[in-house]
């Protein structure tokens, strides 16, 4: 079962993604797409870190800013080979992921397709996943339009991309001030006019 947590900066997704997996599990494998590029970056994994500790959870955390379909196949297939409890898996966050690759892409000039492929590749995985799988993206499309070409595209990739998962997951929440919403419940479908 995949579920997808969206909203705003500092909403309270990343929390309310985590209390999830605790209640979903005994134990979790945190997926953590976040590169360290600054002091202030590095401070807050740090932080990061020390809160999930706190819970008692037990963790595994992964650190994997570009493959996290390849880490999704990995751990189900260590997974299968066990008869305890899979873990829940927390893949955070989508839209660092989506950063770390076009920003790759423009440095290494990997060619214009190369992040519809990273995307579907991705896509794929959630889909084919057979545990709980807790994904967490950042909703960038309320705000204004980014100033700078790469900010636009960024803004219009990140939207792409959490269309398409949302498509795949079963549940899909939206939290603002800390309050979890479910929008699949909610969603309005065709066949109801």
């Amino acid at each position: 079962m995949a579920i997808l947590v969206t909203g705003g900066a500092r909403s309270g997704k990343s929390s309310f993604a985590e209390q999830y997996a605790i209640r979903s599990s005994n134990h979790g494998v945190y997926i953590a797409t976040c590169q360290s590029y600054d002091e202030e970056m590095a401070d807050r994994i740090m932080k990061h870190q020390k809160d999930r500790k706190v819970t008692g959870f037990v963790w595994k955390t992964c650190e994997e800013p570009y493959e996290a379909a390849e880490m999704l196949d990995k751990v189900a297939s260590e997974t299968d080979d066990k008869r305890d409890e899979p873990p829940a898996l927390l893949l955070d966050c989508l839209t660092l992921w989506l950063t770390n690759w076009m920003l790759r892409i423009e440095c290494e000039r990997l060619g214009e397709d190369r992040l519809e492929q990273e995307m579907t590749k991705l896509v794929a995985a959630i889909e084919r996943y057979p545990h709980k799988l807790i994904i967490v993206t950042n909703e960038v499309g309320d705000g204004i339009v980014p100033e700078y070409s790469l900010g636009r595209a960024f803004r219009d990739e990140a939207g792409r991309l959490n269309q398409r998962v949302a498509a795949v997951c079963d549940r899909v929440f939206l939290v603002t001030a800390g309050i979890p919403v479910e929008l699949k419940a909610l969603a309005f479908r065709w066949e109801q006019l």
